[in-house]
């Protein structure tokens, strides 16, 4: 695993935003699942872009631990991915996953509130927040963070879980 030698930063984050903005516009409009499938897929290669190879092992082994269902070797691998690069969206949305599986919400809604703050259209954390809201017994703001997630791609699974459903036939 490659791992940042002592001392050293990291680099700036790749600037994905202009790409990340057209794929939410064209998730809004999309026609079904399977269009809105492939664009999520691209999403989640983009959100996934780690700013160098000692982040990207950092997140890959993050990932993988959380899904051996080694959450806490996931949360560790991650707060260590978050210190070295700080203004990196994708550490914290995974740390807040491992988080919430391990079920401690108030961790992983920081995290959440964190990737957004970087990363604000990052549709998976801001479901999750509603997830994670839900959990907490806050469904008002759960609502109405499902909302905003489900407004910028209408395929995504938590849209069930909506009080009210969009206008828009799905």
């Amino acid at each position: 695993m490659a791992t940042p030698v002592m001392g050293q930063t990291c680099p700036e984050t790749p600037d994905h935003s202009a790409r990340l903005a057209q794929i939410v516009d064209e998730l809004r409009v999309s026609r079904g699942e399977g269009e809105a499938r492939v664009l999520t897929q691209e999403l989640w290669a983009l959100w996934t872009d780690a700013p160098d190879a000692a982040a990207q092992a950092m997140l890959d082994e993050g990932m993988s631990r959380r899904s051996s269902y080694d959450f806490l070797g996931a949360r560790v691998t991650l707060s260590r991915l978050v210190d070295y690069c700080p203004d990196y969206a994708e550490g914290y949305n995974q740390r807040a996953f491992a988080s919430f599986l391990s079920q401690d919400y108030d961790a992983a809604l920081v995290d959440l509130d964190r990737a957004l703050e970087l990363v604000p259209n990052h549709i998976a954390a801001l479901s999750g927040k509603g997830l994670t809201l839900l959990e907490l017994g806050r469904n008002e703001e759960a609502q109405a963070a499902l909302r905003a997630a489900v407004e910028m791609n209408p395929w995504i699974q938590e849209r069930a879980l909506l009080a009210e459903p969009l206008g828009r036939d799905l």
